[in-house]
């Protein structure tokens, strides 16, 4: 079977969020079930040398977008055994980040997807399925069944929409998409684009694609309430039979403690290796050196969505107890200001690194004990699993996919992989905090939490196979 990705970014050639992680892990794991995927990517400045100067050109041509023609190049590449396509135009993806462009942002992914439609119209070997993610792609199984249905070979192919955040949705005006897509009002009834005035490239993928996706089976049913739909519960409700929850997984070769090459101090299930990565960690950003002092870290972006307002109420209160926490992140201006100020009261136990920084997030997870994600909603959540895979206990709040995938210690079972509240509250994220250093204290009990976190398989195999059963299914 042949599957096309659409997306708007996949590791190795680019990263801003889980996005890529996702994009880049689930092909490989396909591929071991006879599941061929190839990957469809704007061609970004930001890509690697390494993987372009060996890229080939497949064609050229000229897109029509509204009443621009702008040029087209494809490009085919390979990494890690995945094959790439490459959608170039300087204009649109030769820039110095990859979003926040406003407006524009409709014209660059209307460009893409059209892009993508046009590619499908002259490749030799068509595939079964396009599998699209997230609103950058929505777009896409709409000009499929719309435009592009006159071809009958076009006609046949099957379409999944994968939701990885359903806040983000792609939302212009709609006299800006009907002129980028020469569009008039036909496409923007309640069963089109239509979105409260405006128009959602994201409803268009929700409308349009034969299966809707999304990435924990907790989320799929939130997302079909007034609280978590981001008013598109409606048709996401009318949509149900077709929407599946199948949680994320990790490329576990990536995020392995034993052989990742940030880790100071490689391990596999030995904590008191572990350990040794807390020492490196504090020694370079000044921290007092303690292995036996439990560390708490977070990897995030600084937003509301992340539970920073309920860590901005915490602090204080958590800050007194004999912990220390590091912080690695950027986002909201205040968030960011109260860390600062937090930081600079008590520089013996709290760090924050502001940006973004690979290498730093991986020894994170291998010095931290802890791991806080205090989300309001939470599609999947890769972090989580990431602190499994690398011995470290996560504090989640239950929502989404950490719902899914993290359960809260039962002591009189011995039980449970992590700590969890239920609540979007303070007071329930500084108990949930404090009975976790609470059993921290014991080392045998800790011991055990951290067990039964290594039972569990975070890879991509069971989530690989449920995308296959779909794919098949489709393909009838």
């Amino acid at each position: 079977m042949n599957v096309w990705f659409a997306a708007s970014e996949a590791v190795p050639m680019v990263k801003t969020g889980g996005l890529a992680d996702v994009v880049g892990a689930l092909p490989k794991a396909l591929a071991k079930l006879g599941v061929n995927v190839t990957v469809v990517l704007p061609k970004y400045g930001a890509i690697p040398e390494k993987y372009t100067k060996e890229a080939r050109t497949l064609d050229t041509f000229r897109v029509q977008v509204g009443w621009r023609s702008q040029y087209c190049g494809v490009l085919e590449t390979f990494a890690d055994g995945v094959r790439f396509l490459l959608i170039d135009n300087e204009y649109y993806f030769k820039r110095h980040y990859l979003y926040g462009y406003g407006e524009q942002e409709a014209e660059r992914f209307a460009f893409f997807c059209l892009a993508a439609a046009e590619t499908l119209l002259r490749t030799d070997a068509l595939p079964e399925i396009v599998h699209c993610h997230d609103w950058q792609t929505g777009l896409l199984p709409m000009l499929l069944r719309t435009r592009y249905a006159y071809d009958p070979a076009i006609r046949k192919i099957r379409t999944v929409f994968t939701i990885h955040n359903l806040q983000y949705q792609g939302v212009f005006s709609r006299e800006w998409l009907k002129d980028l897509l020469s569009a008039g009002d036909e496409l923007f009834g309640e069963d089109g684009l239509e979105f409260y005035g405006a128009g959602s490239c994201m409803k268009a993928g929700l409308r349009f694609a034969d299966k809707l996706t999304t990435v924990s089976p907790t989320y799929a049913k939130e997302i079909q309430t007034e609280e978590y739909g981001e008013k598109l519960e409606g048709v996401l409700r009318q949509r149900s039979g077709d929407l599946t929850g199948i949680v994320n997984g990790i490329d576990t070769e990536s995020y392995d403690p034993m052989n990742d090459p940030n880790v100071p101090v490689p391990y596999r299930h030995s904590l008191a290796k572990k350990r040794k990565n807390k020492i490196d960690l504090q020694r370079e950003f000044g921290l007092p050196e303690d292995e036996n002092v439990p560390m708490i870290g977070i990897v995030s972006r600084l937003v509301s969505q992340k539970g920073f307002d309920l860590v901005g109420e915490t602090l204080p209160e958590l800050l007194e107890e004999n912990v220390q926490m590091f912080v690695l992140g950027s986002g909201d201006p205040q968030i960011e200001s109260m860390l600062r100020g937090a930081m600079e009261r008590h520089r013996d136990k709290l760090f924050v690194w502001y940006g973004f920084n690979e290498g730093l997030a991986r020894r994170i997870y291998a010095a931290a004990d802890m791991f806080l994600m205090p989300s309001r909603f939470e599609p999947c959540g890769l972090s989580q699993l990431i602190s499994l895979r690398y011995l470290t206990v996560p504090i989640v709040r239950e929502t989404g996919g950490l719902r899914d995938t993290v359960e809260s210690y039962n002591e009189f079972a011995d039980t449970g992989n992590g700590f969890s509240f239920g609540p979007a509250s303070s007071r329930d994220l500084l108990f949930t905090v404090r009975r976790a250093l609470a059993f921290y204290e014991d080392h045998a009990v800790w011991e055990k939490i951290v067990k039964n976190g290594t039972k569990q398989d975070y890879g991509w195999e069971t989530s690989a196979k449920a995308y296959e059963r779909l794919y098949r299914e489709l393909a009838i």
